[in-house]
């Protein structure tokens, strides 16, 4: 036992002295990891593309859907110039959360580990939202007549499309790459928009004979479906290189529609994707 403790206590002083000996420049003796590897990028640049799944809310806002169709019912009649019933807030507001799925591809540029680069961003999916309104009121209009005017507006919309074009920039932390974008949003809804109104011209004045009551009355609807709405987006997100090539993402997109219902979309995102 002593014999093998001695002989074990030789060659390490032997290693020792070796070592000593050895030049100061030699790789393994500044670390285990070589200089090279340890100032290395990920890369980012170059085109992706990836699949995702999503979920969120859409707040849409129907207080204003029927104007344009009122305007186009009132049109050249009195009270609508003196009153502007079609500016009158009708219908009210509606949320919905749903979940979808969709793809996404773009191009990014590298500088150092500043990136930036567009995307084109998809998801089908499905939010819906309805809401009706009437409002009625009495002016003593035109002279020697009391009016009663009372106007309706009810609108449904489903989105089934929506997405975004965008520029996007980031800083890349390793194998990290948090990112910021704004962009153009678009989608396809189907949209259903009614709107009536009654109007009642009770003659109140002192002629005789009296001078004879009014009425008129109408209504307009306009269906549309599959149709292209518009606006704008933004968000953050984060990607992570697992692999050479492949990411894995997660990311939150505003979206914007202004018209014919105002309407905001937001979403979280979980993605995978693939650089080529």
């Amino acid at each position: 036992m002593r014999r093998l403790l001695l002989a074990a206590v030789i060659c390490g002083a032997a290693q020792g002295a070796y070592a000593a000996d050895m030049p100061d420049d030699l790789p393994f003796l500044r670390g285990s990891q070589p200089p090279s590897l340890s100032t290395a990028r990920t890369v980012w640049q170059g085109f992706y593309v990836g699949g995702q799944a999503s979920y969120g809310s859409a707040d849409m806002d129907f207080k204003n859907s029927g104007k344009d169709l009122l305007e186009r019912l009132l049109n050249n009649i009195d009270v609508e110039g003196q009153y502007h019933l079609s500016t009158w807030p009708l219908g009210g507001t509606s949320s919905n959360r749903n979940s979808g799925f969709g793809g996404f591809l773009g191009y990014n540029v590298q500088m150092e580990d500043v990136v930036f680069g567009v995307e084109a961003n998809y998801i089908h999916g499905k939010f819906f939202g309805s809401s009706s309104g009437s409002q009625g009121r009495s002016f003593n209009y035109p002279t020697d007549y009391l009016t009663s005017g009372f106007v309706r507006s009810s609108a449904s919309m489903q989105i089934t499309d929506f997405g975004s074009v965008r520029l996007r920039g980031g800083y890349s932390l390793g194998c990290f790459l948090p990112y910021a974008f704004v962009g153009m949003a678009m989608g396809r809804a189907d949209i259903q928009r009614n709107a009536s109104y009654n109007l009642y011209y009770q003659y109140v004045g002192t002629q005789v004979p009296p001078l004879p009551d009014l009425s008129g009355s109408g209504s307009l609807s306009d269906n549309a479906n599959a149709h292209f709405i518009y606006g704008y987006a933004a968000g953050l997100g984060i990607d992570m290189m697992i692999f050479d090539g492949l990411f894995l993402r997660a990311e939150w997109e505003f979206l914007r529609f202004t018209a014919p219902v105002d309407t905001v979309v937001n979403t979280v995102r979980a993605g995978v994707g693939y650089r080529f």
